[in-house]
């Protein structure tokens, strides 16, 4: 009588949607730090998770109060199964294009971001050696 084959899973399992999207888009949580001047000048900077992400942008929460039209700057911690082990992280730019109200009080804004063009990997600093 031979085994069941077990299925394999892993962590990271995106899943891939494309609901009439001119991009695909997959809905991968990934750690991220956000950066971006508030409407009245005050710079911020916050730790927020990416809900989705595609080539044109993302969708995250975050509790500062931004306008449409902000400039913001994103690093996205990738996952290591999909970086050989290594802490890379992804920085790009972009500006708001979709704000969401909360729903409930303390419930954090959604807000959806276009991403600029450029953008650039940043791989983990490396430990100081000791003397």
């Amino acid at each position: 009588m031979k085994k069941a084959k077990k299925s394999k899973t892993t962590d990271v399992m995106p899943s891939i949607q494309n609901h009439s999207r001119r991009e695909w888009r997959l809905d991968l949580p990934l750690p991220a730090v956000i950066e971006g001047q508030l409407p009245q000048g005050r710079k911020f900077k916050e730790t927020t998770t990416i809900k989705n992400i595609s080539a044109t942008g993302a969708y995250f929460s975050l509790d500062s109060g931004l306008a449409v039209g902000s400039k913001l700057n994103l690093v996205i911690s990738l996952p290591k199964k999909l970086t050989e082990g290594k802490d890379v992280k992804l920085n790009v730019g972009g500006i708001t294009v979709r704000l969401e109200k909360p729903d409930v009080k303390g419930q954090r804004q959604g807000v959806a971001i276009r991403f600029d063009k450029d953008f650039r990997f940043i791989e983990g600093s490396r430990k100081k050696k000791s003397s």
